[in-house]
């Protein structure tokens, strides 16, 4: 069985994140931008023009970037 997990990180926040439903398996890139809503623990995002519905596992807070 494959799961997928993904991080996605923010200025601020890290997010690890897995599939919902295993039956749409699909893999997305290393470093593809994105844009996403968080509601509770599901993060719901769009890569390359498709949706996609993931779980939030885990959330940390990201170190400052320094200039």
């Amino acid at each position: 069985m494959l799961c997928q997990e993904y991080v996605v990180r923010t200025e601020t926040t890290e997010y690890h994140v897995r599939q919902e439903k295993h039956a749409n398996q699909e893999l997305i890139p290393v470093n593809t931008g994105i844009e996403f809503t968080i509601d509770k623990d599901k993060m719901k995002f769009k890569a390359n023009g498709k949706k996609y519905a993931y779980l939030v596992d885990s959330e940390t807070a990201t170190a400052a970037l320094k200039p």
